[in-house]
C-alpha cells in the first residue's frame, strides 16, 4: 500500500472564500507553486511554505493544511 501525501491548498482556499491567488499573497509564496500544489502537480514543498500559510489562514494544526491518502 502507497501512501500519498495531500496538500488541501484549493479546499482551504474555497473553504475561505479567496483564491490561490490571494492566498499566494497573504502567505507570501509564489502563485505557482501554490497552484502546482493544489493540482497535485508538485512532488515537494518546503516547511517554509506550510508554515506561511498557516499563518496567513490562522491555522493551529498542520493536519488541515496536509493529508495521506
Amino acid at each position: 500500500m502507497t501512501r500519498t501525501v495531500v496538500v488541501k491548498i484549493a479546499e482551504l482556499a474555497k473553504k475561505r472564500g479567496i483564491s490561490i491567488r490571494e492566498l499566494s499573497r497573504l502567505a507570501d509564496v509564489r502563485h505557482a507553486a501554490l497552484s502546482e500544489l493544489s493540482n497535485g502537480k508538485r512532488t515537494s514543498i518546503h516547511f517554509a511554505h506550510i508554515e506561511r500559510i498557516a499563518e496567513a489562514l490562522d491555522i493551529e494544526d498542520i493536519r488541515e493544511i496536509i493529508d495521506f491518502k
